[in-house]
């Protein structure tokens, strides 16, 4: 039993004004306390004391208060934290130099990296200085960042409840009143406008009751169903098969989102958006790229607008909870949400409508019991709607697993094809092991895939690489330790605390995964090295997270992943990358080549909130001619 608090509750605390205003808003007593101070210092002077000043000796206090406030308090809260450490017998986390105050230096490497760097480089320059945890501190807030195992299964498992998305709302309202500086639920007001309270943007009763809701939909009886793969990939492969006869090479990761898009949406939602419909793009250099009837298709205008939300939510969290100022008049999310809406609304108001023919019986948002089976051909939205009718809440949901249903299964999709492309062999070695259990078109089973360790130990070693979310963070909610690493003293981690960790630092580290990690090696998760790296530390790998925060959609990605590619396999026997079709504007730093790893490859991994390829990943594939096409009929 759960009260739901709905997130049209939730968003009506803070007052619907453009970010700037609702930020400087929401801390006015924190910016006016010091001017008022000064006033006040200076108005007692002249009148109690009977000293006259001149103009500029008020002048000069009055716009160096704010800063010498904020640095006061910046130096006394560094005080309590290290007094804090210290009684605990511990230490805070080395901190990252930077010559400008607040880290202003900092703030705009990390800008630079977002728009043309490479993922993650400016991190893994600080661990080299640093050790692998560390404080970056920008824009004067802490930012306590790891790639250790042991602190990230803290924050995902053993210490859980202390690591929250955001602070709840009430206990950043008590603060506010308690005038601290520039304090209030950042991970989620950066998130707001896009996933709401959605199940990746909230905590406590409602983070449990959107993962009671969900949990049903991913058992193995209904993940194993592979109709609906089976229809959407075979319409994917003959448009495939089409643009290639036509002398183009294709966008694996624009075929794959609409494969996974479609598939999605009619296995969660029982509504195929048809985004294959669309048709698949042409590369940059043909005339037919730039058709406005591709332009004008709605699952096209989803893509754009959804892809653009992404990209600005990433460079929100570099700003970490100065981001409104960056967006002061217009939240740039904001903006492309309309067309989100007018994508998504359709899909809820055909589930209203099908829980209003079928007389379901209303239930209000509290007390609601999420115990009750999921009946048969009942979708996700049909099982959402019996525990609440508030359409925001719907919404929110529908958004944050179309998210996870169609991003994070393309990467994989992309990256793995990508990389079959730059190792032959592999793709050899892996065609092999489809064949000799599948033939050319027999469908695979659960079992086949069960059976294909090969298959699974390429899908592994591209999501060790190139995880779907390489970059994730949590705030503390209370002060906790870290246990010490080579015998040193703990790490304190203060209460209010921003701790990122990245997952796709921490699986290119030779010390966890051997001098090769950085290469691409898909028997590393069948050899020796198995046992001698993943097996006694299993945190290390980590492209689904763990804990209570465990995707629960992992064994469906696996799945769809290994269905989409053996399917694929079945059909064509090479594939081969084809650079010059990126628009040149995406294609890596030529500079880029010399350094060794996946960093000199043809494309440029891309993070926003999960990963992705800038410009797609454009590929041409020798089709198999001894395979029979017979199989690639829709299914009615």
């Amino acid at each position: 039993m759960y009260s739901i608090l709905t997130s049209s509750s939730v968003t009506s605390m803070y007052p619907k004004f453009p970010p700037g205003p609702a930020f400087l808003f929401r801390n006015l007593p924190s910016i006016c306390l010091p001017f008022g101070g000064t006033y006040v210092l200076h108005h007692f002077t002249q009148i109690c004391l009977g000293i006259q000043l001149p103009i500029w000796a008020f002048i000069l206090p009055l716009a160096l208060s704010l800063p010498v406030t904020l640095t006061l308090k910046v130096l006394y809260a560094e005080y309590v934290n290290r007094k804090a450490a210290a009684i605990r017998g511990a230490v805070l986390p080395p901190q990252v130099y930077d010559k400008w105050p607040g880290g202003i230096s900092l703030l705009m490497k990390s800008v630079r990296n977002h728009k043309e760097g490479y993922p993650g480089d400016p991190l893994l320059e600080c661990s080299k200085l640093y050790g692998n945890t560390f404080n970056i501190k920008i824009l004067f807030e802490s930012r306590i960042f790891t790639t250790e195992p042991e602190y990230i299964k803290a924050i995902l498992a053993t210490q859980f409840e202390y690591f929250e998305k955001g602070r709840p709302f009430m206990k950043a309202l008590l603060e506010q009143i308690q005038i601290l500086y520039f304090t209030g639920p950042e991970f989620y007001l950066q998130m707001k406008s896009f996933l709401g309270t959605g199940v990746f943007n909230s905590d406590g009763e409602m983070w449990k009751f959107h993962r009671a809701i969900t949990r049903p939909f991913f058992n193995k009886d209904r993940v194993t169903h592979f109709d609906i793969f089976e229809r959407h990939a075979q319409d994917a492969i003959k448009q495939l098969k089409v643009r290639l006869s036509e002398g183009y090479p294709v966008d694996i990761q624009d075929l794959a989102s609409r494969f996974t898009m479609d598939s999605a949406t009619e296995f969660l939602f029982a509504k195929d958006v048809q985004s294959l419909d669309a048709g698949i793009p042409y590369p940059h250099y043909s005339p037919l790229s730039h058709s406005s009837t591709a332009a004008a298709h709605p699952a096209n205008i989803f893509s754009k607008a959804f892809d653009k939300v992404q990209r600005s939510i990433s460079l929100r969290s570099r700003f970490g909870a100065f981001w409104p100022l960056a967006e002061f008049w217009t939240d740039k999310v904001q903006l492309q949400m309309a067309t989100i809406h007018n994508f998504i609304n359709p899909i809820l108001l055909e589930a209203l409508q099908r829980k209003r023919a079928l007389d379901m019986d209303k239930t209000t948002n509290t007390n609601v019991s999420l115990n009750r089976e999921v009946e048969e051909g009942e979708s996700l939205l049909d099982h959402l709607m019996k525990c609440t009718e508030d359409e925001t809440v719907l919404r929110d949901e529908t958004l944050n697993i179309l998210l996870a249903g169609r991003d994070t299964t393309t990467n994989t999709i992309t990256f793995s094809v990508y990389m079959l492309a730059k190792h032959p062999q592999v793709l050899q070695r892996l065609r092999e092991e489809i064949l000799s259990k599948l033939g050319n078109s027999e469908r695979p089973t659960y079992d086949n895939m069960k059976d294909m360790k090969y298959l699974r130990a390429v899908i592994n070693e591209t999501l060790r690489l190139y995880p779907p979310v390489p970059f994730n963070i949590r705030t503390t909610n209370k002060p906790t330790l870290w246990s010490p690493k080579n015998g040193g003293k703990p790490f304190y981690i203060p209460p209010n605390t921003r701790v990122p960790y990245s997952v796709f630092l921490m699986h290119r580290r030779t010390d966890l995964w051997g001098p090769d990690a950085s290469e691409y090696d898909p028997d590393r998760f069948i050899d020796e090295r198995l046992h001698k790296y993943l097996t006694p530390n299993p945190f290390i790998f980590l492209p689904f997270n763990a804990g209570p925060r465990i995707c629960l959609g992992q064994q469906f990605a696996y799945h769809e992943t290994s269905f989409f590619l053996i399917r694929l396999l079945q059909s064509f026997k090479s594939i081969t990358a084809v650079p010059e079709a990126q628009p040149p504007e995406t294609r890596p730093p030529a500079h880029w080549s010399t350094a060794g790893g996946t960093k000199a490859d043809t494309i440029w991994p891309k993070s926003y909130l999960t990963m992705s390829v800038l410009g797609g990943c454009w590929v041409r594939l020798e089709e198999d001619l001894g395979s029979s096409d017979t199989e690639f009929v829709h299914l009615i």
